[in-house]
């Protein structure tokens, strides 16, 4: 089966209090980039993929190909307005039928093994979604902001990537469905096309670069 890693790198470096993109900023003398395109290149010989970046970037993202990686089995593309839009142009790049893993190129402690389950899920189900346990209290904020209530926290999963899709799922959620701002990730576009997800136990680890603390655990824990 083919696959494709399409990897969303439209972050800016405004919450980390810097000029340059989170996806650029330096984890131990490589950029945060670097990362995650290596773990996803280690875990299967024959994927392939899609980098999206903004315009004003696609220069920098070449830099890094060039300096760390075989550059056929990358190629970069121009995102949208919205995530939703970034990965949309990612999926035109898709071809012939396959595994479809979609991935924040700022999560860049992903491991080999995480994007291997997924991949297997979604062979069998369609879909693999990584998720990981709620473990602080929560409260659910009405509408209006003038009450609320507190939530089992053993309901709540907090999603992550890679989300993976068999490409005949996939492909026809993003290019038959019109945007709505509700759309905060792969899962939410294709349950509202009308399809299940499965979800999958992610990692502790697969941390988000957002702010400069954040780095700084990244960093630590590849020290780990």
């Amino acid at each position: 089966m083919n696959k494709y890693a399409v990897i969303v790198a439209g972050g800016s470096g405004s919450r980390m209090n810097n000029k340059v993109p989170k996806q650029f900023l330096l984890l131990k003398g490589k950029p945060v980039l670097y990362y995650t395109i290596h773990t996803f290149l280690n875990s299967f010989d024959d994927l392939h993929i899609i980098l999206v970046l903004p315009e004003e970037h696609v220069a920098a993202g070449q830099e890094v190909i060039d300096a760390f990686f075989d550059y056929s089995r990358i190629r970069i593309t121009v995102g949208g307005r919205t995530r939703f839009h970034s990965v949309q142009n990612g999926l035109q790049l898709v071809e012939d039928e396959s595994i479809v893993f979609v991935h924040d190129a700022v999560r860049c402690l992903v491991t080999a093994d995480l994007i291997k389950n997924c991949y297997d899920t979604a062979m069998e189900f369609g879909s693999a979604i990584p998720v990981i346990d709620c473990r602080d209290s929560a409260r659910l904020i009405s509408e209006d902001g003038k009450s609320n209530e507190a939530i089992d926290r053993q309901r709540i999963k907090l999603v992550q990537t890679p989300q993976t899709f068999h490409s005949k799922i996939l492909l026809p959620a993003f290019f038959n469905i019109d945007y709505k701002d509700k759309f905060t990730d792969e899962a939410t576009v294709v349950e509202a096309f009308g399809l299940k997800i499965k979800l999958v136990e992610g990692e502790d680890r697969n941390i988000k670069i957002t702010q400069p603390t954040d780095l700084e655990l990244a960093e630590r824990l590849l020290n780990v």
